[in-house]
């Protein structure tokens, strides 16, 4: 585990942290980013309750990615039951095919004796 110091809408926090330590940097970055412009935007809102925003804004962002995510799953649950069905039906098929072959040749050779 890595140690690094960040600032953070002025305020200094030392992080020991597992993640790449230029990674933990620019997540610090965005989030100071984001609170200062929350700030900026707003000269009547503290610090904090910009931090309060940007954690909302975060963890609403965080939701819908999960719900992105379990959709997706979904959807590629559904196309590799698809896809099972389809080469289940296309084998099928080939199986079929290979029948009628054998019976069409076996029709002939009965046609050609007689």
């Amino acid at each position: 585990m890595e140690k690094i110091r960040l600032e953070i809408a002025g305020e200094y926090y030392n992080i020991a942290t597992d993640n790449d330590l230029e990674y933990t940097a620019q997540l610090a970055s965005e989030v100071d980013e984001k609170i200062m412009d929350i700030v900026r935007s707003s000269g009547r809102i503290s610090v904090t309750q910009a931090a309060v925003l940007t954690v909302l804004e975060y963890a609403d962002s965080y939701k819908k990615s999960e719900a992105n995510c379990e959709n997706l799953r979904s959807q590629i649950q559904a196309y590799l039951e698809d896809a099972a069905r389809a080469k289940s039906e296309a084998e099928l098929a080939k199986r079929e095919v290979a029948r009628l072959t054998k019976e069409l040749k076996s029709a002939k050779t009965k046609k050609k004796d007689d």
